[in-house]
């Protein structure tokens, strides 16, 4: 059965791929699906193709159809992966930490993740968030809630 998407190099892009391949600094996919790229233009199945880059056939496949509909640097690139955009930008984080890193309300001898994100709304520096939230993007910074070894300097 023909293919329907059969790559055809140029001379161009070929010598780039035969020189990346020949490179120490490239990252492994990229690698990888250079060498499929060089070897279905050679004529090689995608199963032969998929042995010599050590992927899997439907790898190959997807590169090669990402080749023709897309250009060469969209097949030997990354997409973006999916998932949800961030919760809290930036600044918002940064506000976030230094919150935390302040003294606790009075009455509370340290702040909880749910009075950390019900300040956030209540000064208007987010709309909504929950206290997972509040953890996870403390957690990311390596802040603790009031702890002397936080590395964050106390007034």
């Amino acid at each position: 059965m023909a293919k329907k998407y059969v790559v055809g190099l140029t001379a161009e892009e070929r010598g780039r791929l035969e020189a990346l391949t020949r490179r120490g600094a490239t990252k492994a996919r990229r690698l990888k699906r250079a060498l499929a790229l060089l070897a279905v233009d050679a004529g090689d199945s995608d199963a032969v193709a998929a042995g010599k880059a050590r992927l899997s056939v439907d790898t190959v496949e997807r590169v090669r159809r990402r080749c023709v509909e897309e250009g060469l640097e969209a097949a030997l690139g990354e997409r973006p992966r999916p998932g949800a955009a961030r919760a809290l930008s930036g600044k918002q984080e940064a506000y976030l930490v230094a919150l935390a890193c302040a003294d606790p309300p009075p009455g509370r001898g340290r702040w909880t993740m749910r009075l950390l994100a019900d300040r956030l709304v209540e000064l208007g520096v987010v709309g909504a968030i929950s206290d997972e939230t509040v953890r996870v993007a403390l957690k990311r910074g390596i802040s603790s809630r009031g702890s002397a070894s936080s590395g964050a300097s106390r007034p």
